[in-house]
């Protein structure tokens, strides 16, 4: 198996956005412009998932960017050659300005990924230490440790929320405290007042970097208000997940100014250019104001009836107000989700702390109905489910990624 690789690494893209612009954008459903945009080759060596696949390991959203996100790309694409930073401006402002803060508190990014990198470079060294939950998402502990920094893994709650007493106790020395709200790969939710309480008693030198990359598809309340506020505070979203814009790059930092200054001047990758189909689509997404509530809905809905589900059938899963959630399969977690493989249906991975566990991310009702027939199967060690194909050659890493 392959070394697990970022949720965002970059896919390399078929031509699909020019034959669409030629044909209509309008003739394509969400879910078919999303199929037909799956990439042409995902990383050397690796095999593009079988055409039948249930691809629920990343943490995508099936739908895709939405019809008004779609059609602001398309037409933003005879533009595509030109870097259009007063659009980059745009994007930025009207982030700001629906989320009440200053304008010079907001910088954008192509996703969240390049963001989480300079935070990790700007706020930890050798001498100041990065402290983060566990389980939870990898990338700033990844960035540190090729950067002798010290990472202190404090275990979550019973609750599965960030244990943020501890998490401030961990390290006198502590640069940077990572906290996922709702956390990947739990999709538990951290409260508002733990996030207050550990802005006042965190180590002084400590920045608190809040990732909200799913918090529209919970009831979580965000805390970029104290963004305005003038905290130690970072705010991370990202236009990848409720947005359906995995693809396509597009993030916002949200800090004070000094914080953002700071930050900027550790950018690793991406320059200062976003894709400029990418920021339209942002734009457009912004400004459609049914678009976070529907996709809740339905996000909320498919998610809790398979949990419901998991959990008559006797295995545990975390209370997820995400878009994903951890499945206790009591057993070694790979190995289940090899056999899902096998039946072309693929889930995220364990963690080293819950090696019984998977994730599983959500997808639309009709595959998470497959989601659950071939588990049901695997479970119960039928003759259908064992005597299906191995996984085929190069897809060994898709239930190990993200």
């Amino acid at each position: 198996m392959v070394d697990p690789v970022s949720r965002r690494a970059f896919l390399r893209m078929s031509g699909v956005a020019a034959g669409v612009a030629a044909i209509g954008v309008d003739l394509f459903s969400e879910r078919e412009l999303a199929m037909a945009a799956l990439p042409t080759e995902i990383f050397s060596g690796t095999a593009m998932p079988p055409a039948d696949a249930v691809l629920i390991n990343f943490n995508e959203n099936p739908l895709g960017p939405s019809a008004s996100a779609r059609k602001a790309a398309i037409a933003m694409l005879p533009q595509s050659g030109r870097y259009l930073f007063p659009q980059q401006l745009h994007l930025a402002e009207l982030f700001a300005r629906q989320n009440h803060l200053p304008p010079d508190h907001v910088e954008v990014y192509p996703g969240s990924g390049v963001a989480l990198d300079a935070l990790t470079l700007a706020f930890t060294s050798p001498t100041a230490s990065l402290v983060v939950a566990d389980p939870s998402y990898e990338q700033p502990f990844q960035m540190a440790g090729k950067h002798q920094v010290q990472v202190h893994k404090v275990p979550l709650r019973a609750d599965f929320s960030h244990d943020v007493k501890a998490m401030a106790g961990a390290a006198a020395d502590a640069g940077l405290i990572y906290i996922c709200n709702p956390n990947n790969p739990t999709g538990t939710i951290t409260s508002r007042a733990d996030i207050e309480w550990l802005l006042a008693n965190k180590p002084k030198n400590a920045i608190v970097l809040v990732d909200e990359a799913y918090i529209h598809f919970s009831d979580a309340a965000s805390v970029l208000d104290l963004v305005a506020a003038g905290k130690d505070l970072v705010v991370l979203r990202t236009f990848s997940k409720l947005y359906g814009m995995a693809g396509m790059r597009v993030g916002a930092v949200a800090a004070r100014p000094d914080l953002l200054a700071h930050i900027q001047a550790l950018r690793t990758g991406g320059g200062a250019a976003l894709p400029v189909m990418s920021v339209a689509a942002a734009i457009a997404s912004l400004n459609d104001p049914s678009l976070v509530p529907t996709r809740k809905k339905i996000n909320a809905g498919i998610r809790d009836e398979t949990i419901a589900w998991l959990r008559k059938e006797g295995y545990a899963c975390t209370p997820s107000q995400g878009n994903c959630f951890m499945l206790d399969v009591k057993r070694p977690g790979q190995e289940v989700a090899a056999q899902l493989a096998s039946q072309h249906v693929f889930v995220g991975r364990s963690w080293p702390i819950w090696p019984d566990q998977l994730r599983v991310s959500i997808g639309t009702a009709p595959e998470m109905l497959r989601f659950r027939k071939a588990f049901a199967g695997v479970m119960a060690g039928t003759k259908t489910a064992m005597l299906q194909p191995a996984v085929p050659r190069g897809m060994e890493e898709w239930s190990a990624i993200a």
